[in-house]
């Protein structure tokens, strides 16, 4: 009876109420929308930057991922030089704010970039790129490309790690050669593993996508503000702002939870 009534407390604090208020504070806003001139002006506004935030988002990820699993074999590698040159530049990179990787790629890194491409393009005879040929939204994809990319090669180097070596241990013996024991045996079992913070670190880029609005991108971000500074009307601008980051994330959020309760069903 103890135990019951133990359970029957737990279950009623595990009741998502955080959801029902942010759910109560979201139809709010929306009714805003849907009645106020104003509220339904800002929203009009800002969500034209919504397929922009999501591309960035979706792009630089992809990219970011590509890139983190490239990072996290040659941590792994037996080579010495690959290892070393992984561990610098994950270490470097996590070790920048976003913001500041942003500004760096776009104002330091590009230019860069293309003196060292027209140093080779010169001597062929071809015509010198300029600076402004790389659009500015390229440069917040780059910059969110290898700031994401340190963190999701450790996550993929943790996930590989976790896998039993007896398995592989197993493959090596029915002669299966490096690349085939990592895409049939070691990959999709690490996959497992990986996904869920690999979930967390897509929530995250949503988040931080935000800050390519200070080169002038026009995502959400950059919108509202162009918005509420013109039209003094800062409150309403970054309450839609804001409901349109959350319901992004937290839906994302509360479909990863899912996924990953119904995969740990499926494997007990």
């Amino acid at each position: 009876m103890f135990r019951k009534s133990k359970q029957t407390g737990a279950s009623k604090q595990d009741f998502p109420y955080w959801l029902v208020a942010a759910c109560g504070i979201a139809v709010f806003l929306l009714i805003q929308i849907a009645t106020d001139d104003i509220y339904s002006q800002v929203m009009a506004t800002v969500s034209r930057g919504i397929g922009l935030t999501i591309f960035v988002t979706l792009v630089g990820f992809f990219l970011a991922s590509v890139l983190g699993l490239l990072l996290a074999l040659a941590s792994l590698s037996s080579s010495l030089i690959f290892r070393q040159v992984a561990r610098f530049y994950v270490e470097i990179v996590r070790g920048l704010p976003i913001i500041v990787l942003l500004l760096y790629i776009a104002f330091v890194g590009t230019p860069l970039l293309i003196a060292l491409v027209n140093a080779v393009l010169e001597p062929l005879g071809q015509d010198p790129l300029r600076t402004r040929d790389f659009p500015l939204l390229w440069r917040a994809v780059l910059a969110l490309t290898i700031g994401y990319s340190a963190f999701i090669a450790e996550v993929f180097r943790a996930g590989i790690q976790a896998v039993d070596k007896g398995q592989i241990e197993a493959a090596e013996a029915l002669g299966m050669n490096r690349w085939l024991r990592f895409r049939l045996i070691v990959f999709p079992q690490a996959l497992k593993t990986i996904l869920p913070p690999l979930g967390n670190d897509f929530v995250a880029m949503i988040k931080d996508s935000s800050l390519v609005s200070v080169l002038g991108v026009a995502d959400i971000t950059q919108l509202g503000k162009v918005y509420a500074a013109g039209s003094f009307r800062y409150f309403e601008t970054y309450n839609i702002v804001a409901l349109i980051y959350l319901m992004m994330t937290i839906t994302l959020s509360l479909a990863l939870r899912r996924f990953e309760r119904t995969r740990t069903v499926g494997e007990r």
